[in-house]
């Protein structure tokens, strides 16, 4: 399925939860890779505020794109935001949404914070 770009150069970005590794199963303990570089994947939640309207995103990073002390309440720059639909059927439930995934995610400086 095809990804879209998300435009995030107007937007207030914030940590919201610290990035945790993204697993494949819960029960193995197994971590999801990135299927290109091995890379090993998080999630970070993320509160982007735009136009007056904010949201919770929980994105996919690889660890090589999630510098140290990534802390909620931080405000970051996220780059190379992109979406994607899903859709899967597990036991005969159909199930769908949108994944997010970016390239990395990095603090802001204190003067550009301001």
């Amino acid at each position: 399925m095809p990804s879209f770009k998300v435009d995030t150069s107007t937007a207030v970005v914030f940590v919201a939860t610290a990035p945790v590794p993204k697993l494949v199963s819960k029960q193995t303990g197994e971590r999801a890779v990135d299927r290109e570089t091995g890379a090993g994947l998080s999630t970070v939640g993320l509160l982007i505020s735009d136009e007056g309207e904010g949201n919770l995103y929980q994105v996919t990073v690889p660890e090589t794109g999630l510098p140290d002390g990534l802390t909620p309440g931080m405000p970051v720059s996220v780059i190379g935001l992109k979406a994607r639909d899903w859709k899967n059927t597990f036991n005969g439930q159909s199930r769908h949404g949108i994944s997010f995934r970016a390239v990395a995610v990095t603090p802001l400086t204190a003067a550009k914070a301001a």
